[in-house]
């Protein structure tokens, strides 16, 4: 199969974001700062994974109000997605928020599953990947109505770290790393 174009972008920025995913992660496991590190009592982890995905929360509540304050504005978007038909840029908005929501759900999961699962000198994972996820997303924001490839770096941020967190997790329940 010919890629396209898009396509091809899709696939650098994938590419890309996967390479940074992989370094810093695994970099992370690697070095095991102690200042990264709670202490290992389950409140102490889950409050640690709690705290950094304040900054998840955070740019959801970005994503419902930069929505929020299109419709106010637009009267033609006023009335809501359910209630008319939609301006583009208010379609725009709200596929920016119905992926943030989706990436939102499965970080804090993963994040609270690694907090509980992983060894905690593994926790210091937790600050970095929601670090790669508000790199992620701000990128996403800024790239997603000039198309693919302009947010599959974002996209990836967003997401990859998340995968390799379950992989590792997943390892660790077999029991096969940890």
């Amino acid at each position: 199969m010919q890629l396209t174009e898009k396509q091809k972008g899709v696939v650098r920025g994938a590419g890309m974001a996967m390479v940074i995913t992989l370094i810093t992660l695994i970099g992370v496991l690697f070095w095991q700062p102690d200042f990264l590190t709670p202490s290992n009592t389950m409140a102490g982890r889950l409050s640690f994974a709690l705290k950094a995905d304040l900054f998840v929360v955070l740019l959801l509540v970005i994503s419902i109000g930069r929505l929020a304050r299109h419709r106010f504005h637009e009267p033609a978007d006023i009335d809501g997605g359910g209630m008319s038909v939609g301006t583009a840029r208010a379609k725009s908005l709200q596929a920016i928020l119905q992926n943030t929501l989706e990436q939102t759900v499965l970080a804090i999961t993963l994040h609270i599953l690694w907090a509980v699962i992983a060894p905690v000198s593994w926790l210091a994972a937790i600050p970095v990947a929601v670090g790669l996820f508000v790199i992620g997303r701000l990128l996403f924001f800024s790239g997603y109505e000039s198309g693919a490839p302009a947010r599959a770096v974002g996209f990836g941020l967003t997401f990859y770290p998340n995968v390799l967190l379950l992989i590792i997790l997943a390892l660790i329940a077999l029991r096969i790393v940890g």
